[in-house]
């Protein structure tokens, strides 16, 4: 027996993978978290298909649900907002179903932190200036593991993207701070990423919480960090890659000097 278990995107239905999409149209059974997943990607599943809503379940309530329906021998899809690796919740639904026999495959999605990037026209990998991306959340009602703190994970100086932050804006700006960040380092604040009514917010780590609070933005925004969302670093020739430099040799190239 075997459900799966897809990435549904960050909310443009259009950004789920073909392979998943693939999949929502074969399905006996979609079932998916309606407060986070989009209504119209839900539209494209197979017409004939079961729609059941889990927002509003617990976690037992939702492997009875599943379980039942792959014991029937129907074909049951999963939506997850974004990629299922990102705090998606997916290894409890897993390991309850695996005791029932149930296999999962999992299909992974584009996560919000890329459609963010995307949407404020950023690399999140500058050369000569950050090469590494730390994927957090800052510490609020979940707790973060003592020696994953902010604080910590900051003195690298490198891009950092806060997920399930934007309520913690104040501690963000001063374990940042705390960590040696300049009050003028570079913040995109990106609400709803691809979603029609996407918001973004260009800020600083000094005034973040103020531009947050004048703009109402406190729930569902992807918190961007670091030098390499200055919107100008792209004019910057130090920055530029070796990959299409002229001068560098590589298996496809050879260089040429000046």
């Amino acid at each position: 027996m075997k459900m799966y278990i897809v990435g549904a995107g960050p909310g443009d239905p259009d950004l789920i993978t073909v392979k998943g999409l693939r999949l929502l149209q074969e399905a006996d059974v979609v079932f998916y978290t309606d407060s986070l997943v989009s209504e119209e990607l839900v539209a494209r599943a197979n017409p004939a298909a079961e729609v059941i809503k889990s927002s509003g379940m617990a976690l037992e309530e939702m492997v009875e649900v599943i379980a039942d329906r792959v014991a029937a021998g129907k074909k049951l899809v999963r939506l997850h907002t974004g990629d299922p690796s990102m705090y998606g919740a997916t290894m409890e639904q897993i390991a309850l179903l695996k005791r029932k026999g149930i296999d999962c495959e999992i299909v992974p999605g584009v996560s919000s932190v890329f459609a963010a990037a995307a949407a404020v026209g950023a690399e999140l990998t500058i050369p000569e200036l950050t090469q590494t991306l730390i994927l957090t959340r800052a510490e609020g009602r979940t707790p973060v593991p003592e020696r994953e703190q902010l604080r910590d994970l900051a003195s690298h100086h490198c891009t950092i993207a806060l997920f399930l932050s934007a309520t913690l804006t104040k501690k963000i700006t001063r374990e940042l701070i705390d960590a040696g960040w300049s009050e003028e380092t570079p913040v995109a604040v990106v609400q709803r990423a691809s979603w029609p009514d996407q918001k973004i917010v260009r800020t600083t780590v000094g005034r973040l919480d103020e531009d947050l609070g004048k703009h109402g933005i406190r729930s569902h925004a992807m918190i961007l960090a670091g030098w390499a969302l200055d919107p100008d670093i792209h004019e910057k020739d130090e920055y530029r890659s070796k990959l299409y430099d002229k001068e560098f040799t590589h298996s496809f190239r050879k260089g040429v000097k000046a």
